[in-house]
C-alpha cells in the first residue's frame, strides 16, 4: 500500500511539472493560476484591511502607483505584441504602500502588489523602486509562488488539491499561500527563493523595468545599499532575496540585454 502510495505521489508530479512560457524552465504546478488568483484576491483584501495603506494623495504611494503602472503597461504590452497575452491572463493590477517599518515588497498572482515605507529610504529614487518592483512582478509572472506553494502542498499536505486543502486544513493552507509569496513572519518560518528563481527574478526584473522606461543600471548600486542595510539584522526583504556578490555579477552579465530594453534596441 506505502509503494502504491509512493508510485501515485511520483506520477502526480511529474504530471504537475509544465514549462513556463516566461522562463522556458519546467516548474511543479499543482495549482492553477486561476485558483491562485482567486486566493490572492481574498487574501490580499484582509491583509489590507489589517494594515495601513497610505492613500494615492500620498506623495510616496502615488509614485508606487506610477511606476507599478508604467511595468503593468510595459510588459503587458510586450507579451501581447509576442502573442503570449495569456501570460497575464486573469490579471487585475492593484498597487498599494503600506505603512512600515519592513523593509519589503511582494507581489501576489494576479497583480496584488505592495511595497512597505520602510523600503523607500533604500531605494531612494523612483529608479531604484522600479528595480524593486520589477523583481517582485517577476517572481509573480514566472510563476515562482505558485511553485513554491506546490512545493510546500507537497511536503506538508502531502500533495491534496487546493480545493481539498482549503476544505480540510484552511488555515494551514492560507498559511501556505502568505509564506509562499513571502507576506509577514506573522506566519511562520519565510520560505528563501530558490538560487533558480532568484537568478530569473533578477533577470526578467531588468528587464520589465528597461521596458517601462527606468534605466536598469540603477539594480548594482541598490542591491549595494540593501546588502550595506543588513548589518546585524538583516531586513526581512534579505531574508528571502539573499544579496551577494554572486548576484551582483550575475546582474552585471544581464544588463547588456536589459538595456537593449531601455534603449529601444530591442
Amino acid at each position: 500500500m506505502k509503494n502504491f502510495l509512493f508510485l501515485f505521489l511520483i506520477a502526480s508530479l511529474l504530471a504537475g511539472c509544465s514549462v513556463n512560457q516566461v522562463t522556458g524552465r519546467k516548474q511543479l504546478s499543482l495549482v492553477t493560476e486561476s485558483e491562485l488568483q482567486l486566493m490572492a484576491t481574498s487574501q490580499y483584501k484582509t491583509f489590507l484591511s489589517q494594515n495601513k495603506a497610505l492613500s494615492n494623495s500620498n506623495n510616496n504611494a502615488a509614485m508606487v502607483s506610477r511606476v507599478g503602472s508604467r511595468i503593468a503597461n510595459a510588459i503587458t504590452k510586450y507579451y501581447n505584441n509576442k502573442g503570449q497575452s495569456s501570460v497575464l491572463e486573469g490579471y487585475k493590477w492593484e498597487f498599494n504602500t503600506v505603512e512600515s517599518k519592513d523593509v519589503n515588497a511582494w507581489c501576489m498572482p494576479g497583480g496584488k502588489v505592495v511595497v512597505y515605507t520602510g523600503l523607500l529610504p533604500v531605494t531612494q529614487n523612483e529608479t531604484a523602486l522600479a528595480i524593486v518592483m520589477g523583481h517582485e512582478i517577476a517572481h509573480s509572472v514566472a510563476k515562482h509562488g505558485n511553485e513554491r506553494m506546490s512545493q510546500a502542498m507537497v511536503q506538508q499536505l502531502g500533495g491534496t488539491a487546493l480545493e481539498a486543502a482549503l476544505s480540510q486544513k484552511p488555515q494551514q493552507t492560507k498559511d501556505l499561500f502568505m509564506t509562499s509569496y513571502g507576506i509577514g513572519s506573522q506566519v511562520g518560518a519565510m520560505l528563501p527563493w530558490s538560487r533558480n528563481q532568484e537568478t530569473e527574478a533578477d533577470k526578467f526584473g531588468l528587464i520589465f523595468a528597461a521596458m517601462a522606461g527606468y534605466d536598469p543600471r540603477e539594480a548594482i548600486p541598490f542591491w549595494q545599499r540593501m546588502s550595506a542595510a543588513g548589518g546585524a539584522g538583516q531586513p526581512e526583504f534579505l531574508s528571502t532575496h539573499p544579496s551577494d556578490q554572486t548576484r551582483l555579477k550575475k546582474l552585471a552579465q544581464f544588463m547588456p540585454d536589459a538595456l537593449k530594453y531601455y534603449t529601444g534596441k530591442k
